[in-house]
């Protein structure tokens, strides 16, 4: 099964990557508020490398990350979707929803908008049973989208992120839920 090429929200375009997307997700991931979150900014380089990841899992698996456009202006505002989990964990496997939008996007419901159109797009084009999502322990504003989607946190799923070395400040992980059943149960 495959995700649809573009979803539409009320204020969003979300479709797939092109060219010119590479140079604004670019500066996006170099920055350091949009990337407090993460170990490090990333640069052009790192970025690309990304954006073509998320290619090959479209290209392999038929969804991945979209990018997310203002439907009036055109802007990029950043990106959002769902990619099969690519580390070893106890919950994997699985499919997890992320999101990353530039900050001058931020507090105005475009993340949850965004978010809210990839979950229904798992669970009703993919026919996935459960989507997952993660942060760090101190990223609240994360946290929150999770919530205001339906998403549950599960403390017993809470674990040390294998690709941060033990001590690091941004190991510890919180981990959210949410099954089929209780996207068609919310409001």
């Amino acid at each position: 099964m495959a995700s649809p090429t573009e979803l539409h929200t009320p204020r969003l375009i979300l479709r797939h990557w092109r060219d010119e997307d590479r140079a604004e997700f670019a500066a996006l991931n170099a920055d350091p508020e949009v990337m407090r979150y993460f170990p490090a900014c990333l640069d052009r380089g790192q970025s690309d490398a990304l954006v073509e990841r998320v290619q090959r899992h479209v290209a392999e698996h038929g969804f991945g990350w979209w990018v997310v456009q203002h439907r009036d202006s055109g802007a990029f505002i950043g990106a959002t979707g769902l990619m099969h989990v690519g580390f070893a964990a106890p919950f994997v496997p699985a499919v997890e929803i992320g999101w990353r939008l530039a900050r001058a996007r931020w507090r105005q419901g475009f993340a949850r908008e965004a978010a809210s159109a990839a979950l229904a797009s798992g669970f009703r084009d993919l026919g996935l049973a459960q989507i997952v999502s993660f942060t760090t322990r101190e990223n609240r504003p994360s946290q929150g989208v999770m919530q205001a989607i339906g998403m549950r946190h599960d403390p017993a799923g809470d674990f040390d992120h294998p690709a941060l070395d033990v001590g690091h400040p941004l190991r510890r992980h919180v981990l959210y839920r949410l099954t089929r059943r209780d996207w068609e149960a919310l409001p």
